[in-house]
């Protein structure tokens, strides 16, 4: 800038130093706003939230699949001498200060391309037969997205008027229902009115449901199967588990007309096969009669609980349900043969179909379904009267609900791909990645939802959709990522920038083949390329550790951000990530050499923060840590084992006194004959043989080859293994034991024990007699002799009397 100053005579010498003055102010001025303009500070500014995370860039796609922040500089001889061309990646802000020009930074943005986008209806038309009615738009999108970088969009919606509806009422037929099942029978006018009055295209059907027919859920009695009800009823169905009894119809006698041909049925347990049923309904579409175009509602009327997967195994049932449809014959044909659904396989199944499930349930049961209505999304829990008479208001009351609240949601998501949702509506919930909620959205409103999709990661092309649930309209996005620069690089295979041997790639050479280097300037002959980039490979890992080029098998090592240049055969080496103390390199203390502190002299520590002494190791002996570890920052740092503070004692080392025995018994031989004890001691132990110890540590005893105790006590000197022992000068011998006592004894013992022996015999000979005299006198004294003569005496033929005989 010239600034030309006219001297005019008529102005007084005072008017033009004020005037000059004037004029330096506005110098002042323009040169501070020069000043701001291109930056003279050091260091550049940069954008506050823009940062640029780069690992391993040695490539425009590299860099641009780092970070949505990050670009690339394709400006030739952009890299100083020893710089790797990483530097090339980095914010924009950073490299146009390093002098990129701005033509040559390459950024790719993201590119969305709407495929489909038919207009929102405004109201359903019967007659418009050839095209459905729309809500959601648009319909398709194509994103091209760089890795890390949000693209945002809108997807409208709007709550068609007259909207089709299909209701499916699913009832339990089991006892306990018998008075819900009369109230049906005569609400079916009421019914039809209210659908009526929220649509001119509403549709019922109908279905039943009790359980399995197997034990312990159906008692399989044949009389029972035919008649389960518990008192003799007239209208008793046979035991089923589902039962399909009405296609959804427009006609209201053709729902009264089967309604009422139902008779109630009955089962043994109170959970009932509710999943099972409401599964069928769901897969089973052509039979049931859904429309491509409705609001699909299941209104589940019961008063039990339901049993879920696993169950099945009371009954031997194994097999897992396979989400397929088994209606024959209006009825589950596999409803004994495969266990009931789980919780997670019903509500995908209605979540994949676009159905709604309304549970009407009573008010013992209320609290379980709705502990299940969070597990199922799009779903309500109304409280049924005893009699099921309120069941009009209740569906009524719960499609309200149900359509005035649009959920947006995604089906599954490709790897590292995050979408959120943002509901633009007066209620409207809060921003999430799971899906975005409006509350209240009336009739004819439209509503909209900011879609930020952000891919992490380079992908192949990809499909997902957006859909609002319970809702047919679905939003196709075909995802892809940009990965590769477009740099518009010159067509010259021999460049000069690359000696006229290779061609320019987005600023980096591409060497001819056989050539290597950053300007292609190195020959590899004879050599093979891999042999030479193997070479600057330490154990087979990165070429050069990341931090230089491989040049004809040697690395060319690139410079630090500090400016020093990285160092070693495969540039291994820095000096300038060394620990730090105090907030300094080594303390300050050293110089950082290979990642290491070499400190200087007077100074010790990883990090040279201490300086060099040993009067905090010193014992009152005088030695440092006991001669067992190193004394380091005036610290002692002990051997394995050993304790500070002087590392005295060791709690997990042997106890000498097991360790030594053979060396005490030894020394106290030597005191006696003399014994030399260089083997069994190794010089490890001092001793003294003393009256008495002098020592308080704890008394140690051994046991000599003479059975004889040994008592000593021994105590750690200075050293590792160097101990002083003090042995007993007696030591204790148990006395000799009295061989004629023993002798004595035994014979003494062995005699008594056989008089013993002989006194039992001869009291067991006593008792055996005993018993036998006593056995003796008892026959004798029931022994009876009886009166005869004998056929052989006979009487004497001669009678001589004794003439002296007087009968005295």
């Amino acid at each position: 800038m010239t600034i030309y100053i006219r001297y005019d005579q008529q102005l007084c010498d005072d008017q033009f130093f004020i005037f000059l003055q004037e004029i330096s102010r506005w110098l002042l001025f323009l040169l501070l706003l020069q000043k701001g303009r291109y930056g003279f500070s050091q260091e550049p500014e940069r954008k506050e939230g823009e940062e640029c995370f780069k690992t391993g860039i040695s490539s425009c796609g590299d860099c641009i699949s780092s970070g949505q922040f990050c670009v690339w500089c394709k400006q030739l001889n952009f890299t100083k001498p020893g710089e790797q061309e990483a530097v090339r990646c980095d914010t924009r802000s950073q490299l146009m200060a390093r002098g990129c020009l701005d033509d040559s930074i390459i950024s790719p943005e993201n590119s969305f391309k709407v495929v489909q986008n038919t207009p929102l209806s405004g109201s359903f038309n019967q007659r418009q037969t050839q095209q459905e009615a729309i809500q959601l738009a648009p319909q398709k999108v194509h994103l091209k997205l760089r890795p890390g970088m949000p693209q945002t969009f809108t997807l409208s919606f709007k709550r068609v008027e007259g909207y089709p509806m299909d209701l499916y009422y699913l009832m339990d037929l089991s006892y306990s229902m018998e008075d819900d099942l009369r109230s049906i029978k005569v609400l079916g006018a009421e019914l039809f009115k209210a659908l009526r009055s929220i649509t001119e295209h509403a549709q019922i059907g109908f279905g039943a449901f009790v359980d399995k027919t197997v034990l312990p859920f159906t008692n399989t009695n044949k009389r029972k199967l035919a008649n389960p009800c518990p008192k003799t009823e007239k209208n008793c169905q046979p035991a089923f588990g589902y039962r399909h009894v009405l296609s959804m119809t427009a006609n209201e006698n053709s729902f009264n007309k089967e309604v009422n041909k139902q008779g109630i049925s009955g089962n043994l347990d109170p959970p009932e096969g509710s999943l099972d049923a409401m599964m069928q309904a769901a897969v089973c579409g052509s039979k049931i009669g859904w429309r491509n175009s409705s609001t699909r509602l299941i209104v589940l009327t019961t008063d039990a609980g339901f049993h879920m997967a696993g169950d099945g195994k009371l009954a031997g049932i194994l097999q897992p349900n396979d989400e397929l449809c088994h209606l024959d014959s209006n009825v589950n044909a596999r409803n004994n043969e495969q266990d009931y659904p789980s919780v997670g396989q019903l509500a995908m199944q209605l979540e994949k179909h676009n159905i709604q499930p309304i549970f009407a349930v009573t008010s013992e049961v209320a609290d379980v379904y709705k502990e299940l209505s969070k597990m199922i999304p799009k779903s309500e829990v109304e409280v049924l009267s005893a009699d099921s008479k309120n069941i009009v208001s209740l569906i009524r009351l719960a499609y309200d609900r149900l359509s005035s609240k649009v959920t947006m949601a995604h089906d599954d998501l490709p790897p590292n791909v995050r979408v959120t949702y943002t509901p633009i509506c007066p209620k409207r919930g809060p921003a999430g990645e799971e899906e975005g909620v409006c509350n209240g959205v009336l009739v004819g409103q439209q509503i909209a939802f900011n879609v930020t999709v952000t891919a992490e990661r380079c992908m192949r092309e990809q499909d997902f959709t957006i859909s609002p649930l319970g809702i047919k309209d679905t939003l196709k996005v075909t995802l892809s990522t940009t990965c590769d620069c477009e740099c518009n690089d010159p067509q010259d295979k021999q460049h000069p920038q690359c000696n006229s041997k290779g061609q320019v790639n987005c600023g980096i050479c591409r060497c001819s083949v056989g050539l290597v280097g950053r300007t292609c300037e190195c020959s590899v002959g004879d050599k093979d390329e891999n042999a030479l980039r193997a070479s600057c490979r330490r154990e087979n890992g990165t070429e050069c550790e990341g931090r230089g080029t491989c040049v004809c098998g040697r690395c060319d090592c690139h410079l630090t951000e500090s400016g020093t240049s990285y160092h070693g055969d495969f540039c291994e080496c820095d000096d300038d990530h060394c620990e730090k103390f105090a907030n300094k390199l080594c303390g300050g203390n050293g110089r950082c050499l290979c990642g290491k502190c070499i400190c200087n002299q007077g100074y010790e520590g990883s990090a040279c923060h201490c300086k060099t002494s040993d009067d905090g190791c010193r014992t009152p002996g005088g030695s440092v840590c006991n001669d067992r570890g190193k004394c380091r920052c005036n610290q002692c740092e002990c051997n394995e084992g050993y304790q500070r503070p002087f590392c005295e004692v060791c709690h997990g080392c042997q106890d000498p006194c097991q360790t030594k025995q053979t060396c005490i018994e030894c020394l106290f031989q030597m005191g006696v004959s003399g014994k030399n004890c260089t083997t069994a001691c190794m010089d490890s132990v001092k001793h003294k043989i003393v009256d008495m110890f002098t020592m308080t540590k704890k008394p140690c005893k051994l046991k000599d080859s003479d059975g004889c105790w040994i008592t000593f006590k021994m105590e750690q000197l200075v050293g590792v293994d160097n101990y002083l022992a003090e042995i007993l000068r007696n030591k204790e011998c148990p006395e000799l034991p009295n061989l004629y006592a023993i002798v004595g004894g035994s014979i003494a013992g062995v005699a008594a024990i056989g008089l013993l022996i002989m006194l039992l015999i001869k009291m067991l000979i006593y008792l055996k007699d005993k018993e036998e005299f006593k056995k003796f006198e008892s026959e004798k004294a029931r022994s009876k002799w009886a009166k005869a003569d004998n056929p052989l005496f006979q009487n004497a033929t001669t009678t001589v009397a004794n003439p002296t005989f007087t009968g005295e």
